[in-house]
């Protein structure tokens, strides 16, 4: 029997806080990232809901953008003095998978980063607090999955935590929480939902929910995404893309990403580049190295009425990037040719190791992923 995997429970608005009193205790962890929550007002509407029913309260701030394993470790043991019976991570996908990984070694004070970096490799959870995720970016579809990307800055590595364990108990889908992005943030996380939709719908896994759910986001996504930069206090808009994302993140959960992903994870980890436009600078290559091993992308072309071959739609994607204003290629991006060029055998190396590569609908080897590299430096189109 099929089980489609994904957020216990789903809302669209921060009203629905107001049920965990109802469920599960009445200590929480609200953990943030830097400022943004609190500028646009999230983080004192959560409070305030909380402490009217009755809420005990404790803020873990400062997550940085990819999170590190050392601040988990401070998160963790602020919840193991606290004791929570809600850990509720709010703000970008930083602050979410942070707060996951956090949750994981507070109800496991022996786990170790090692073990919780293999597939599966983290014990079941809810013996001390459960999950709230409340995204104010439209990228990751974090709220809904069962992943954490956390970054291990010794080795300049980003892992991502696989478990079925990590589904929030509860999430809520509130576009109203984004209307501060700005707009190169906008850009990053749309074309990051996109990636997720797409590598899903590829993925050498068949699942017919997860196809409808990508095909969903694809379409809501390219409706929307330039609309959301635009204008960014459009309530609608910006719900779509919302629910893009976590369609997206639906979608992935059950059939799982691509190299997209596993390149990504390493350009963030050694380069800093954001992970959505990193997908996005990939994205388009990708596409062109499975069309030898799937027909998928001709559907995907069809969709979104731009033609009806896997180039089409490449080339569709391509587009997205250049309106949304995203870099199209690595060195329009920033990163010096040298040290990209010393740093391509190793990161395809990580690339081809990454638990993302195992669902890719072609398998490649460490050398085309190198090309893959490469080529995206200056924007080259390679023959796969």
């Amino acid at each position: 029997m099929a089980k489609l995997f994904g957020s216990q429970e789903l809302y669209h608005g921060l009203g629905s806080l107001d049920e965990l009193k109802k469920i599960h205790g009445k200590k929480a962890v609200i953990v943030i990232g830097g400022e943004s929550v609190k500028k646009n007002g999230s983080l004192k509407r959560v409070e305030n809901i909380l402490l009217s029913s009755g809420f005990q309260l404790e803020i873990f701030s400062g997550v940085e953008a990819d999170p590190s394993v050392s601040t988990v470790r401070k998160g963790a043991k602020l919840f193991s003095e606290f004791q929570p019976d809600w850990i509720i991570g709010l703000g970008g996908c930083s602050a979410i998978d942070a707060a996951k990984a956090m949750w994981a070694i507070y109800e496991h004070p022996d786990l170790t980063f090692e073990k919780m970096t293999e597939i599966g490799g983290i014990p079941p959870l809810r013996s001390k607090a459960r999950f709230v995720a409340i995204p104010s970016t439209s990228g990751t579809g974090t709220e809904i999955t069962a992943l954490a990307v956390i970054t291990d800055r010794e080795k300049g590595i980003k892992y991502p935590l696989v478990s079925y364990e990590l589904l929030p108990d509860l999430s809520i889908v509130d576009g109203e929480l984004c209307k501060s992005m700005p707009k190169n943030v906008t850009a990053n996380t749309g074309l990051d939902a996109l990636t997720h939709c797409v590598e899903a719908y590829v993925s050498n896994i068949n699942d017919n929910y997860a196809d409808a759910m990508a095909k969903g986001g694809i379409q809501l996504i390219f409706e929307n995404l330039l609309k959301a930069i635009e204008n960014p206090q459009d309530g609608e808009v910006r719900q779509n893309m919302h629910d893009a994302s976590c369609l997206g993140g639906y979608a992935f959960t059950n059939a799982w990403l691509g190299i997209a992903h596993s390149l990504a994870h390493q350009m963030g980890g050694m380069f800093g580049i954001p992970h959505g436009c990193a997908n996005a600078l990939v994205l388009p290559s990708v596409i062109r190295f499975n069309m030898k091993s799937t027909d998928r992308y001709d559907d995907l072309a069809k969709l979104i009425g731009c033609g009806t071959s896997g180039e089409d739609f490449a080339q569709a994607v391509e587009e997205l990037r250049k309106l949304s204003s995203v870099p199209s290629t690595v060195a329009e991006y920033g990163i010096n040719e040298e040290q990209w060029f010393n740093a391509v055998d190793i990161m395809a190396e990580h690339a081809l190791m990454d638990p993302c590569t195992g669902f890719n609908p072609r398998k490649p080897t460490v050398n085309e992923l190198s090309a893959i590299y490469k080529a995206i430096y200056k924007g080259e189109i390679v023959n796969f």
